[in-house]
């Protein structure tokens, strides 16, 4: 069983940052992880992924360049970090675990933390 607790949405300003941080107990260093949002009135959309051992990272082409993923496995947390902040980034941000590598490639991810809101303000 895996838990996810994100951190660290807040309100800014356009580019702002922001640095997200999921805190996850169980055995995640076996898990592909990724991030996803979800605006108001929108489904939920894949922002970001990391591979297990974190050598694979790939991007929503709406966030490549300004956002960074990443692990550190000692630490059970996973990180994304938010640059250049645009309006258009406010969503609620889900921290997620996939426990396949099957599942991580299609983006079918088995456990989600509560969310953290981004509001980023022009």
């Amino acid at each position: 069983q895996v838990q996810l607790v994100e951190s660290g949405g807040g309100l800014v300003q356009a580019g702002d940052s922001l640095r997200l941080s999921c805190a996850a107990s169980g055995r995640t260093f076996s898990y592909a992880m990724g991030w996803l949002c979800q605006a108001p009135g929108k489904e939920r959309e894949f922002v970001a992924g990391i591979s297990r051992n974190g050598g694979s990272t790939r991007y929503a082409d709406s966030v490549t360049g300004r956002f960074t993923i990443s692990r550190d496995n000692a630490k059970n947390t996973i990180y994304l970090q938010l640059n250049s902040l645009k309006p258009e980034d406010t969503a609620v941000y889900y921290c997620a675990a996939a426990n396949s590598v099957a599942n991580y490639v299609a983006n079918l991810y088995n456990y989600w933390g509560q969310g953290t809101q981004v509001t980023v303000s022009s």
